[in-house]
């Protein structure tokens, strides 16, 4: 029996997002506005450093990318 594969889950608070885009910009496989507002395309996913980088680079930290298995944030950086 094999190992389960990792998994991540993209979260956007539509709440904080303010659109900016940036999200988009850096992984548009994985993110795109929807009405000035970030949503994930797809999750969970595969762990994709694009992910890291979007939720590293949203300027209002609205993306939270945690670990499908144990919820714990992979990032932002906490």
């Amino acid at each position: 029996m094999s190992a389960p594969e990792a998994a991540w889950r993209l979260a956007v608070d539509p709440d904080t997002c303010i659109g900016s885009g940036m999200c988009a910009g850096i992984a548009p496989a994985l993110f795109a506005l929807d009405d000035g507002i970030s949503v994930p395309l797809r999750t969970p996913i595969a762990p994709d450093q694009a992910a890291i980088d979007a939720a590293e680079s949203c300027p209002v930290e609205a993306i939270i990318v945690r670990d499908a298995a144990d919820g714990h944030v992979v990032a932002p950086e906490q």
